[in-house]
């Protein structure tokens, strides 16, 4: 399994403001820390803002912050917005299926069990569990 770069950029972003709290952190600080194209970081924080995971201020002293408690930011709910799109599989891509096992294929069903092993794992898990008492991440990506 691979996840895709927006789904990595949006848990270093939230990473990143969980470890600033209470500061409005701008964008070029995010991708200089995370070692990302503001371009492509933009796309990630709009989706992200969307769904009540960070909160925009627009203007010249703008940025982003958390958007809620890091408690509140369930690991699993982040991947599924940016990955949940993506069938795992190909015999997870419903009409776009072209696979000639599909009617008797066993695997589907264990990478079914799996994939949903993968989500339940990260269910378990906050924004919070991946920041707190981390001094490492704190040393990588607190703005002084």
């Amino acid at each position: 399994m691979r996840l895709t770069t927006r789904t990595n950029l949006a848990m270093r972003t939230l990473m990143f403001c969980a470890v600033n709290p209470g500061r409005v952190v701008r964008k070029q600080e995010v991708a200089l820390a995370c070692n990302a194209s503001e371009n492509h970081l933009a796309q990630v924080i709009h989706l992200l803002a969307q769904k009540g995971f960070l909160h925009t201020v627009r203007g010249r002293a703008g940025g982003l912050m958390l958007g809620r408690a890091p408690e509140n930011i369930g690991v699993g709910d982040v991947f599924r917005t940016f990955e949940s799109g993506l069938p795992f599989t190909e015999c997870f891509a419903g009409g776009e299926n072209s696979c000639p096992l599909v009617g008797c294929c066993r695997l589907k069903c264990a990478l079914a069990e799996a994939v949903e092993a993968f989500y339940a794992t990260l269910d378990k898990l906050s924004l919070v569990d991946m920041v707190q008492g981390n001094c490492e991440l704190e040393g990588l990506l607190k703005v002084a």
